[in-house]
């Protein structure tokens, strides 16, 4: 078994990770930086990202405005320290990355353009016409590349986090071409694999989206934070979920009901003044109550509404959403030129995650993680559009400076002892290749996985469905140990991948419900019809998930407050 030692081990290779290599490789150039990906770089979830990032950039705007802003957004459960530190880093990110290459849109003035995106006091979101994850993923990608330090591991599955005297060391990876396992020891290990909206049956994320890094660090003993808080996107096609940015409604868009009526600007709860350019987690809600209250359409899908293009021109149209033209037609067969979109709420990203400091640290010694796998917490119970891209960023900054320091100095572990854990974690994984004697299906699983977080975890919740899937859940994790595969080829073996990826989702999902099922209140994107107002006195707290063998243990964090009291949530 092949071992290789590095200074630090970096788990995705998307815009978290790859801002972290280079962060890393730039400030210790003679340090090895380790990037471990599941798939290449470039095909990291990052690249389907279309609306911006977000950064001030105007002289309307401020950092007190953006904090503020992202503060409220987060109903009150952010941590306001890790706010402020955001959006003062967010404009030299920004700013760093167009050096770097990324072709931002600009003004006839040469100054950078900027969108208005929902909850926003102003337009903040830089963009590059629809495509803003493209650019930045390759702006990204191709500066990485000039660092001889950074060392890929592309394509290498990572099952396990390799701990020694309660310090994180390395990583166990399946290198997915060859079959065989390898051990990828670090001074230090940051987490950067993003989310688990695969979860979810009807998603914006892509295949590759399930869990991973928050699996890892949960079986490691790292605790999972505010993982109830799962956001659905307003506007994603019906029956694919692809997204339809937000910034549609930034340039301008309409939502409409069956009976052609601009709905929003009727709804009193909080989003009526801002109108489409409300929050996600309150447009999501009047969606869903337009439907229920018989103004939906309906179609081969389900039911959806309309998000009406038709007035802003084609000129527009094809100079700032060209690929939401593009999107359009080909998976639904609607031209926005002339045509109202058909849309639903669609889960797009998960607030909570693997829990952190400001610096990117967990609790554990030489473990950190950044992105959306990580909690820090800037998001709380509602993430504002375009603020994920920008924390990719910095947070993926902060999290390779403070894990170099500390593996200046942290000792290389035992090496027969981390060879020793990474065999038998591959002894395992061998015994799931080609096991005919499993009573269970993937596909049933994920199948009935995707049903119980549905039915239970949507936009709206109540008790008896959570408690429903938490049971549901639980059982769920039972049976993935007795999967059957049929798949014994070790080169490419998708199918093993499929079966180590179902039981990541498994283990995230039973946290996302248990997290869910004791929160009685009605707080950002978890709302409760049986709980419906927000309840500061019992519930301003963080969740914390523990992991244990008879399912998740709960425990408290306190949220940061600071100059931003908690108040009553309207735009």
């Amino acid at each position: 078994m092949d071992v290789s030692r590095h200074d630090i081990v970096i788990v995705g290779g998307g815009a978290a990770g790859l801002r972290a290599a280079i962060e890393a490789a730039e400030n210790a150039p003679t340090a090895s930086i380790a990037l471990v990906s599941k798939v290449y770089p470039m095909r990291s979830h990052t690249v389907s990202a279309e609306g911006g990032a977000a950064a001030i950039a105007r002289d309307d705007d401020n950092l007190e405005l953006h904090g503020y802003d992202t503060v409220k957004g987060s109903d009150f459960l952010a941590d306001q320290d890790c706010i402020q530190y955001f959006v003062k880093e967010a404009p030299k990110e920004l700013a760093l990355l167009e050096n770097w290459g990324c072709p931002f849109s600009r003004n006839e003035d040469g100054s950078v353009a900027t969108r208005a995106f929902g909850g926003m006091t102003t337009k903040r979101t830089w963009y590059a016409t629809d495509k803003i994850g493209f650019h930045m993923l390759h702006a990204l990608f191709q500066h990485s590349m000039r660092f001889e330090n950074i060392v890929r591991y592309d394509e290498y599955f990572v099952s396990k986090l390799l701990v020694e005297d309660g310090h994180c060391r390395g990583v166990a990876a399946l290198d997915i071409r060859t079959g065989e396992y390898t051990t990828i020891l670090g001074r230090a290990i940051i987490l950067t694999t993003g989310g688990g909206g695969k979860i979810f049956p009807f998603t914006t994320n892509g295949t590759i989206k399930t869990g991973d890094g928050m699996a890892l660090a949960y079986r490691a003993g790292v605790p999972l934070k505010d993982m109830e808080f799962v956001q659905y996107h307003p506007t994603g096609l019906p029956g694919t979920g692809i997204l339809i940015t937000e910034a549609t409604r930034g340039e301008g868009g309409y939502l409409r009901n069956s009976e052609g009526e601009r709905f929003l600007v009727e709804y009193d709860y909080g989003v009526g003044a801002k109108a489409e350019l409300g929050p996600r987690d309150m447009i999501s809600r009047a969606i869903v109550q337009e439907i229920e209250a018989g103004r939906g359409l309906s179609g081969p899908y389900g039911d959806y509404v309309h998000l009406d293009l038709t007035h802003i021109g084609e000129d527009k149209i094809n100079s700032r959403l060209p690929f939401v033209r593009e999107l359009a037609k080909t998976y639904i067969g609607v031209d926005p030129v002339t045509q109202p979109i058909p849309i639903r709420p669609v889960v797009h990203y998960m607030m909570g995650g693997v829990d952190t400091d400001i610096d990117g640290a967990t609790q554990m010694p030489g473990l950190y993680a950044a992105g959306e796998t990580a909690c820090v917490s800037i998001n709380g119970a509602n993430r504002l559009g375009s603020n994920s891209l920008t924390e990719c960023l910095v947070f993926g900054a902060a999290a390779a400076r403070h894990a170099m320091d500390f593996a200046k100095g942290s000792s290389e572990g035992n090496e027969s002892a981390l060879r020793a854990q990474v065999e038998e974690e591959a002894g395992r994984v061998e015994n799931l290749r080609g096991r005919k004697k499993g009573g269970e299906k993937i596909s049933e699983i994920r199948r009935e996985l995707n049903h119980t977080m549905e039915t239970g975890f949507g936009v709206y919740r109540q008790q008896d469905t959570m408690q429903a899937g938490v049971i549901e859940t639980a059982q769920l994790r039972g049976r993935v140990a007795d999967l059957r595969l049929e798949d014994e080829s070790k080169v490419f073996n998708t199918e093993l991948i499929t079966a180590l990826e179902l039981a990541n989702m498994v283990e995230v999902a039973e946290v996302i419900a248990v997290s869910a099922a004791h929160r009685k209140e009605s707080r950002g994107a978890h709302t409760c019809r049986d709980f419906t107002t927000r309840d500061d006195q019992n519930f301003l707290y963080h969740t914390m998930a523990f992991h244990d063998p008879a399912g998740p243990r709960l425990g408290k964090k306190d949220v940061v407050l600071g100059k931003w009291e908690p108040e009553e949530r309207k735009y």
